[in-house]
């Protein structure tokens, strides 16, 4: 950990600078682009009803968007006013009024009829609602009837047939850490959260790595670094605020660059409000562009380090940080002797890019005297996503790019309280403050006043899958507690996704709106509970940015839904109703300070949280910089660097890779039929035109994207797509992945696959010919795995 503080917001220049603007022509005028005066206008609108409290929760509360870290109107990255249109979209869910009676208890078969985006309209969820098996409407019920229900069932099922899962959905630290506590206390360690669908691979390549287990730098360290790489990651669309980081980059000098398949138009040049200069005319973000394979990351990163070594040979000291590796590095030599024996020929292949472009970026990097490094979900969500960051890693270490200013590894966070949920303990491989080890176990256990059950919980996925396990096996999922989450829209697969939940007995959906997952049936009976949103947790909540920062947002005077309950304050509930005696003992906390003052006891790192307790109150757990100095958290303070074998992923003749992108939305919650990038539909087929030709279709033609996991149904559209690839819009292309893949470490879902693509009428004429008995099969050996290779979720799931 470092002991550097953060120096506090920096201050963008005044003076214009054209050099880089998008077009001299104001306001974008005939390009393609989001249009952020109308997006505000529409929001004023849509909270027309309570635009006092809407404007509390932006002044006064902390962004439940992102996990920038936004607090009000400002942050601790730049002076001056910060908000975006992710923001003013998500801020409906928080001014919402109750749905109406008769909305709720409509037949099943109506509401079935909506989509997330229609059930999300309807408004806020006001109190306890059950549907029993076999009931077409949902009842409202009292908190102690829902409560007493599901209390029984955890007494009635073995804890190892019960799971809790947490979304992002806004959730404070403090119902991170109570849902956590709640689920060892009732005997499972079946629970995980929404990282494991995004950043669960980042974690676990930064621990193997140089032992931690969040960014290692601030965003300030955007700001003058030489060169700011972008693996897999569209901020600009994602994190829409980082776009006035990287201005103010821009402005110092720093060098963009950006890896992906796709030339987002996001990160060519972006239209940043709240700076005039670029507001008016834009600015131009990506200096350069290596548009690698899908999965061809790894391919392209031995590149980069084959060629760097073979500049040392020439050179010593020329590409590599030798006084840095020699006092802070292991495995300097089995990686050269790894990358040695690795052919240029396949590196080309794999990556799709040649090796002069990879020289290029190689040579880019060691004339570097900083960088930074800022990765996203391009390169987790792959069965080798750990393997993907640790080439990273391996990057920053060789060039000696951490423990310093202007130098860090940053897994940019997508949500606001995604960072602080495996910290807090909510996640099968981890406790409060520490991994899933003997030593966590009996320092927790001693804190908590009981038994941690020792054995190894599952991971999501395999969570839902064992719900279709035999009746009588000891992991068959019976009870599942869900606070937020769609899996119906966010895991691959959904059919099979809902099979799985129709098959569990009982289902709490712990929500603040409708979403389309709880409409599906359960064996026995679906329980609603109504939750608060962060802004009207009592006594205020907190939530860890991707930086590290811990902010306090209060509870915001305004109006209140229902019968709705604080989550941390639902869990514990349920633990006095299925263990009043030892809860009595062990689960005391009444207020969210004394929680906090309990988690400052539990996680060491967030020693401080428990002095949060006014508006503007934050601090930065681990200092500007991790790895301060080069010296890691590991056994012997030294980074490690790690060989990593290529994929070998190869297509097959006339198939593509295909993987999903995000375009106007917020995680799975779409706010918009048409991309305001790129001017797409949510049923288009991103496809380079040189590719189209050679298919012979058309833009705008209908094609029919299958494989033996699914179809998706849409129109082609060409783009800067590189070629062998296309991308499909995320929910949506989830029809073509397959359930049971997942990446051997961390457990992501693999959410990137092979495909054929053919226009739809011919695809309609060969069906009854070809597709009678089964889909057109690609053969499992010539490209990514087939659903077959599930088992990967063994090594996440162990006694």
């Amino acid at each position: 950990m470092g002991k550097t503080k953060h120096g506090g917001p920096m201050r963008l220049p005044k003076t214009p600078k054209p050099g880089l603007w998008v077009s001299p022509v104001p306001l974008g005028l005939g390009k393609v682009k989001p249009h952020h005066i109308m997006e505000t206008a529409k929001t004023v609108w849509r909270n027309r009803d309570n635009l006092p409290y809407a404007w509390r929760i932006l002044t006064q509360g902390v962004c439940d968007g992102c996990a920038l870290g936004v607090s009000g109107l400002r942050d601790r990255t730049l002076t001056g006013p910060h908000l975006c249109t992710t923001r003013l979209n998500l801020l409906r869910l928080n001014t919402a009024p109750a749905i109406p009676d008769d909305i709720l208890t409509a037949d099943i078969d109506e509401l079935r009829r909506m989509s997330s985006a229609e059930l999300r309209e309807l408004g806020r969820l006001p109190y306890p609602m059950i549907r029993e098996r076999g009931e077409r409407r949902f009842r409202r019920v009292s908190w102690d009837e829902a409560m007493d229900r599901i209390a029984d069932k955890f007494r009635a099922v073995d804890p190892k047939q019960a799971a809790f899962y947490l979304t992002a959905r806004g959730l404070t630290n403090e119902t991170y850490y109570m849902a956590a506590k709640t689920a060892r206390f009732l005997g499972t360690n079946h629970i995980d959260n929404a990282s494991r669908i995004c950043h669960s691979p980042s974690k676990t390549a930064l621990k193997r790595s140089i032992g931690i287990g969040a960014s290692s730098c601030s965003y300030t360290d955007w700001i003058g670094t030489d060169v700011l790489v972008f693996w897999g990651s569209v901020a600009a669309n994602n994190q829409p605020v980082s776009t006035k980081y990287m201005y103010a980059a821009k402005r110092q000098g720093t060098k963009i660059i950006v890896i992906n398949p796709y030339r987002e138009p996001a990160m060519d040049g972006y239209w940043i409000p709240s700076i005039p200069e670029s507001a008016l005319f834009g600015t131009k973000l990506a200096d350069d562009w290596y548009q690698v394979n899908i999965g061809g990351d790894i391919d392209f990163m031995n590149g980069v380090m084959k060629h760097w070594f073979e500049m040392e040979k020439r050179e010593p000291g020329s590409a590599l940080d030798l006084a840095f590796i020699s006092k802070h590095v292991n495995g300097l030599e089995e990686l050269r002797a790894h990358v040695a024996g690795l052919d240029w020929d396949d590196i080309e292949r794999g990556s799709g890019l040649s090796r002069e472009r990879i020289a290029e970026f190689a040579e880019l990097l060691a004339r570097a005297k900083s960088g930074v490094f800022v990765w996203s979900m391009g390169l987790t969500q792959h069965r080798f996503g750990t393997d993907n960051v640790t080439q990273v890693v391996n990057l920053a270490l060789l060039r000696g790019f951490l423990g310093r200013a202007k130098c860090g590894l940053m897994p940019i966070r997508g949500h606001s309280g995604v960072q602080g949920s495996s910290e807090m303990g909510a996640d099968p491989f981890s406790l409060p403050g520490g991994d899933f080890d003997p030593e966590t176990i009996a320092r927790i256990e001693k804190l908590w006043g009981f038994d941690i059950p020792k054995w190894q919980g599952d991971i999501v996925g395999v969570t839902l899958e064992n719900a279709l396990l035999p009746d009588d096996h000891e992991r068959r999922l019976r009870l599942f507690y869900t606070s937020g989450g769609n899996f119906l829209e966010t895991m691959p697969n959904p059919d099979r996704i809902r099979q799985s939940l129709e098959n569990i007995e009982l289902r709490v959906h712990q929500d603040i709106i409708l979403n389309t997952s709880m409409l599906a049936d359960a064996r026995e009976a679906v329980i609603l509970l109504p939750a608060k949103t962060r802004y009207e947790q009592e006594g205020g909540g907190t939530s860890t940015s991707t930086e590290r920062m811990v902010y306090f947002s209060p509870e915001i005077r305004g109006p209140r839904i229902g019968e709705a309950r604080e989550e941390w304050r639902i869990f514990l509930d349920l633990a006095r109703r299925v263990k009043p005696e030892e809860a009595a003992r062990s689960m005391k906390a009444e207020s969210a300070d004394e929680i906090r003052a309990e988690i400052a006891l539990a996680a060491p790192n967030y020693d401080g949280i428990q002095h949060l307790r006014k508006q503007g109150d934050f601090f930065q757990w681990g200092g500007a910089w991790l790895c301060e100095g080069g010296v890691c958290p590991t056994p012997d303070g030294r980074g490690r660097l790690i060989p990593i074998a290529s994929p070998g992923i190869r297509r097959a003749a006339g198939a593509f890779l295909a993987t999903t992108r995000r375009g106007k939305q917020f995680n799975s919650m779409v706010y918009g039929s048409v991309d305001p990038f790129n001017g797409a539909l949510r049923e288009d087929v991103l496809m380079s035109p040189e590719d189209a030709a050679e298919l012979g279709i058309a833009d705008g033609e209908a094609v029919v994207v299958h494989n033996r996991f699914g179809r998706f149904y849409g129109r082609l559209r060409t783009a800067p797509v590189a070629r062998g690839n296309l991308e499909l819009f995320w929910p949506e292309g989830n029809v073509l992945f397959p359930s049971g893949v997942y990446e051997p470490h961390a457990g992501i879902p693999e959410y990137n696959t092979e495909v054929k693509v053919e226009k739809a009428d011919v695809f309609y004429a060969r069906k009854d010919r070809k597709y009678r008995t089964k889909e057109a099969e690609v053969p499992e050996e010539d490209g990514l795995p087939a659903g077959a290779a599930g088992a990967g979720a063994q090594p996440c799931r162990t006694e």
